[in-house]
């Protein structure tokens, strides 16, 4: 081969790999931002169609019980149709879904909503073994990247969406469309990835020749456990951190903009720990830190000293956006190849948004059966001394085993 050949190929290999970050890129930005752009929504949504408060809050409801229950299946979805093919049918799925949901009647918005949900599982499960699978060396720095814009888009869908809507002519129907947009340059940027030969079925065939069940790992569960209380933690204060800060003499727009600095503080997170965890020979340490965070965060809101509640709220903040992405790491990190991994991100992602899915709706039952918010956020400090117990746990460095006497050491 001649210099000039070499030189052409290492061009494409490269051009490759920036096409296969720009679709994770893209596939992560679509993660959250249609469901987030609803949130605000939500007033003009039910005055319009007549929608009682319980059924309007359900429109927040549904996606997280999609990904509870379809989580386990998109790993063999992957397997059947391959990993690239079903992403893109994901995000073809998330287009229609998003279309839907903008039409008129609330038949049209909750059908649609579902789908969306159901979209948006499969991305979820499947882009942690996509990224073990392409970038076996760099899980750190590339968990971080599409940690980071699923999050940076999921803000600007809550921030963007009142203001888009106010536009004349464009109405909340016409806000909740313009993701659409979003999803359908991700399903152009992904159509490279078609033409490729997926690995996936070489690896299931891999793991049924071990003989694995993840179900039965003690690893796998306190991956799992680590990832569905912090996601309860984070979908609880998501939906009553405001109504807790007014107790304390918060005004609703000043405690608006404490959930907004919140989920503005789990931001650069999402990109500094996994990047500095990847270099560490286990992330125990920042499992434990992630717990300590939690603690001392839900502390600061129970007592309610208004000096200390915007550290608080950031020290929460902080705290969702790495365990969030050392779940996501922990999926590659804990696993032998790709399928495994999206296995493992199919097992905790069930379990995970089921629990966010109660614990909300636990919270504001604890609140009325107590009469105020005290025995509400004594669970959720209880909740992360578990997290600690089990982040630690998670964060040894080895591998998933069927037996418990055979999780080996990573590496």
């Amino acid at each position: 081969m001649n210099k000039n050949s070499a030189s052409l190929e290492n061009t494409s290999i490269n051009n490759a790999h920036w096409l296969v970050l720009l679709g994770i890129i893209l596939v992560g930005a679509n993660l959250r931002a249609p469901l987030t752009s609803v949130g605000s929504l939500i007033s003009f949504i039910r005055d319009d169609l007549g929608l009682s408060h319980a059924v309007a809050g359900s429109i927040t409801t549904l996606p997280l019980l999609a990904f509870a229950f379809l989580s386990p299946f998109a790993p063999k979805l992957a397997n059947r149709f391959g990993m690239e093919k079903t992403i893109f049918f994901s995000l073809l799925f998330l287009t229609i879904g998003l279309t839907i949901r903008s039409l008129v009647g609330a038949g049209f918005l909750f059908t649609g909503t579902m789908m969306i949900g159901m979209a948006i599982a499969i991305g979820n499960v499947l882009l942690p073994g996509f990224i073990k699978m392409n970038f076996p060396l760099k899980i750190g720095m590339m968990t971080g990247v599409y940690a980071v814009f699923m999050n940076l888009f999921g803000a600007l869908g809550s921030g963007l969406s009142v203001p888009i809507a106010s536009i004349k002519g464009i109405g909340w129907k016409g806000s909740l469309a313009f993701w659409t947009i979003l999803s359908v340059i991700a399903l152009l940027f992904w159509i490279p990835q078609l033409w490729k030969k997926s690995e996936s079925v070489k690896t299931t065939e891999a793991i049924a020749q071990k003989g694995k069940s993840i179900w039965r790992s003690p690893l796998a569960w306190n991956i799992t456990i680590f990832m569905g209380l912090q996601s309860l933690i984070f979908y609880t204060m998501i939906t009553w951190l405001p109504e807790i800060l007014q107790s304390h003499g918060y005004s609703s727009g000043a405690a608006g903009w404490m959930l907004f600095l919140m989920q503005f503080a789990l931001i650069p997170i999402t990109f500094i720990i996994p990047v500095m965890a990847e270099k560490m020979e286990n992330q125990r340490f920042f499992a434990a830190l992630t717990a300590i965070f939690f603690m001392a965060g839900i502390v600061g809101i129970f007592l309610g000293s208004k000096p200390f509640i915007a550290i608080s709220v950031i020290l929460i903040g902080m705290a969702a956006g790495s365990a969030f992405s050392l779940s996501m790491m922990f999926f590659s990190l804990r696993t032998e190849n790709g399928q495994e991994a999206a296995e493992m991100s199919g097992m905790a992602q069930s379990f995970g948004y089921l629990l966010a899915a109660i614990g909300p709706v636990l919270f504001g039952g604890l609140h009325d059966l107590f009469h105020g918010w005290k025995i509400p956020l004594l669970l959720l400090f209880l909740l992360s001394m578990i997290i600690l117990i089990a982040g630690v746990e998670a964060g040894k460095n080895k591998v998933i085993s069927a037996s418990p006497l055979k999780e080996k050491k990573a590496g």
